[in-house]
């Protein structure tokens, strides 16, 4: 590490008090772990990592090979806006590397880093800007909702408004600039938006996100989650990703001659993503409950289309500010907000390149409502399904090429086997659904 930048960081360590160091990073899940050390330990951690055993970590290493080192990235330092009992916290998000200091290819964080040099050996630097959905709700046992809002409503002001509120501050007060916040349309649903940045800050900033919007909402008593589908009869939680290449400074998705101002390029890749969009599924949309929030008539994408206007569609391409070359984006509607960003991202993008790579034909735009076309309506329109449960995603991406390209033997074995354990432990349940329906007939 440069001497200016561990200087810097242990100046401000000195500057506000700082006692402990929490060094994050992420299971193949997405989870967020921590190692903590006191501020005197930093230096070290600074120059050599600090080592832990990654036998106990989701998708990390197994017995025989369970030390591991998270190397910080002081990049990342923030002093954290909350303290416990009055005693100073500071966090840095650490790259794994294994007892050489080499790279860990287990490392989600390593994953997307590796997909965003792919993407530089074509000139690419990648932008993305999440929509973070979300539920608060009373506390983690029932799904009690606070309020009983729509889209865009202003809830009373000690409900859902104040702790938006608190959580923006206290995401610009670790750094992470936030474009927008609202009432979603489910009750008690909300959203927060961040400003668009490279792929990897932002990987870092959703991460954090989710932590900030967890914490505030501990501190004022009631519980947020971001569970893809937690209510039946509502709306769930997506996590939309607006994306957009750079080359030499400029838009690459952008052309001022088309119709939707969108170039070649940004054709290709969203053919590759509406191509690719059910063997990454599993990455996107993780967990047994992801599927719940996949269906017809609850504003998630179910089938595999795009459209400029079109809610329904998977790719939407928003006709915002058309002729300022910056804003040209797609939006990829299917991933939650429960998904392991470093990953997403990372398959994500590597989809968006295959279709520039090879040139993918873009299906033309569907600008009806998917959901009121039957059956054969959808399949003269060439209109595909995504993956309908958990099962079905764990089928496809289990033969993807593509996904184990990105993620590497090692890392998609362990997710496939952790997929599957999950489902098999699922599908064994016996749900209330079932009990009333059969056990007074059957």
């Amino acid at each position: 590490m440069e001497k200016n930048s561990q200087k810097r960081i242990l100046e401000l360590c000195k500057q506000n008090d700082v006692k402990f160091v929490q060094l994050w990073f992420t299971d193949i899940l997405g989870q967020l772990k921590s190692l903590t050390i006191t501020t005197e330990k930093l230096p070290s951690a600074l120059e050599e990592g600090a080592s832990f055993d990654g036998s106990s970590v989701e998708g990390f290493a197994r017995i025989y090979e369970s030390d591991l080192i998270a190397r910080p990235d002081p990049s990342t330092f923030q002093i954290l806006p909350w303290t416990s009992k009055g005693i100073r916290v500071a966090r840095m998000i650490c790259d794994v590397a294994d007892t050489r200091l080499q790279p860990y290819d287990g490392d989600p964080r390593y994953v997307l880093r590796q997909t965003i040099e792919v993407l530089k050996k074509h000139e690419f630097v990648p932008y993305i800007g999440p929509e973070i959905e979300y539920f608060y709700f009373a506390d983690s046992c029932v799904p009690k909702a606070l309020d009983a809002g729509g889209y865009f409503d202003l809830t009373p002001i000690d409900v859902g408004t104040e702790l938006r509120e608190k959580t923006v501050l206290t995401l610009e007060a670790m750094g992470i600039p936030v474009h927008t916040c609202h009432h979603e349309v489910a009750t008690s649903q909300h959203e927060i938006d961040l400003k668009f940045d490279n792929a990897l800050k932002i990987a870092d900033a959703a991460i954090t996100a989710r932590l900030v919007i967890k914490e505030v909402a501990r501190q004022n008593g009631v519980y947020a989650t971001f569970m893809p589908k937690p209510i039946g009869d509502q709306n769930g939680s997506g996590m939309h990703l607006h994306q957009s290449l750079f080359k030499d400074g400029k838009n690459v998705f952008y052309d001022g001659n088309d119709p939707l101002r969108l170039s070649a390029v940004a054709k290709h890749y969203i053919a590759g993503l509406l191509r690719h969009a059910p063997e990454i599924a599993v990455v996107t949309n993780q967990w047994v409950n992801s599927y719940k929030r996949l269906v017809p008539g609850f504003e998630a994408p179910a089938y595999i289309c795009w459209g400029s206007k079109n809610r329904s569609a998977l790719v939407r391409v928003p006709l915002d500010k058309p002729d300022k070359p910056e804003p040209r984006r797609v939006e990829f509607r299917c991933p939650d907000p429960a998904c392991n960003p470093y990953l997403a991202f990372a398959v994500m993008l590597r989809a968006g390149l295959k279709g520039i790579e090879e040139g993918y034909d873009l299906p033309d735009p569907v600008e009806l409502d998917v959901y009121l076309l039957n059956e054969q309506e959808r399949e003269k329109l060439g209109i595909a399904c995504l993956p309908d449960s958990l099962y079905a995603a764990i089928e496809i991406t289990s033969k993807s090429t593509l996904v184990r390209e990105v993620l590497g033997d090692a890392l998609f074995n362990k997710l496939i086997q952790n997929k599957r354990i999950e489902w098999n432990n699922y599908r064994i349940q016996v749900s209330q659904y079932e009990l009333t329906k059969y056990l007074p007939t059957l």
